[in-house]
């Protein structure tokens, strides 16, 4: 006899009206969420698509594409965030597996360090950067004084170099997390299984954790890269007037060429291209995953 039976009529026909009233409990909690959700970004975004098409008229899309600068500041955006991005990945995989499969000690002080840079904020390490690039900085000393590999300061600042730098430095912690997520949620036992099988540690990783940790790589890439697309202070403080990134061309038409029409209009294709590349990605991996609300297991 199951263990519903025993209850009396009324009690069984109360079940599924008490879970459903739970169901509507939390959805009046998250509520106020949404709400303040459509208010504070959809509300914006249909301002900022109104404006692109009304002020002074659709124009400003032909506009973009007709200017060769603004056609170089999107290059210039894709370039940056493509590289700051495979950088990411590089640097970040190793961290994340190290992380992933070292002890507790070992493990914690390296998301301590990893959570440092969230800790700092975001125009502090930028500044920091311009310090230690400068021509007199840090690294300018290194090379000329203690390591005498150059005579003369290298011109670092104002360069795509000191972009990438910076934002590697800073759009790193996200891959690292997204990475070692999925990497925590692969069984060890299958990498020691492979090797005794007789796999090399190099083939155990390549055709067993690799294979499984794509899932991860994936949602870490695509989430720098499009943080990586609409960035500003990094981009204005390192780099120079001669890379132009779309992020500094918006606030350019908007405050310097007063046409916040066209600045609308680019911003309204920049929400374009996240919009595509998330939907791609999501094909493959989940937009749950991208987003940090897929379905997982950690140990």
């Amino acid at each position: 006899m199951s263990a519903t039976t025993g209850l009396p009529p009324a009690a069984r026909r109360r079940s599924p009206l008490a879970r459903l009233a739970w169901s509507d409990y939390w959805s009046a909690v998250g509520l106020p969420g949404l709400i303040f959700v459509i208010l504070a970004f959809g509300v914006p975004v249909l301002v900022i698509v109104v404006k692109s098409l009304t002020d002074p008229s659709p124009a400003n899309y032909s506009a973009i594409f007709d200017s060769g600068i603004y056609r170089q500041s999107v290059g210039n955006t894709v370039q940056m965030a493509l590289v700051v991005t495979g950088l990411c990945l590089l640097l970040g995989y190793p961290y994340a597996y190290v992380m992933a499969r070292s002890g507790r000690i070992l493990r914690t002080t390296l998301m301590v360090a990893l959570m440092l840079a969230f800790w700092t904020s975001l125009l502090v390490r930028t500044y920091s950067w311009q310090i230690l690039l400068n021509d007199t900085g840090v690294v300018n000393q290194a090379l000329m004084e203690w390591l005498g590999v150059v005579d003369e300061p290298i011109h670092m600042i104002r360069t795509k170099f000191a972009v990438y730098v910076g934002m590697v430095h800073i759009l790193l912690p996200y891959s690292v997390l997204a990475l070692y997520a999925q990497l925590r949620a692969i069984d060890p036992d299958l990498e020691r299984a492979a090797r005794g099988m007789g796999a090399r540690p190099w083939q155990a990783f390549w055709r067993v954790t690799w294979p499984l940790s794509l899932p991860g790589a994936v949602a870490g890439s695509v989430l720098v890269f499009v943080l990586a697309l609409g960035f500003y202070i990094t981009p204005q403080m390192l780099g120079g007037a001669q890379n132009i990134y779309i992020g500094q061309a918006i606030v350019l038409q908007v405050e310097e060429f007063l046409k916040p029409g066209v600045g609308a209009a680019m911003a309204v294709l920049l929400f374009a291209v996240v919009l595509v590349v998330l939907g791609i990605a999501a094909r493959f991996v989940g937009l749950g995953r991208i987003l940090g609300i897929g379905e997982g297991r950690g140990k």
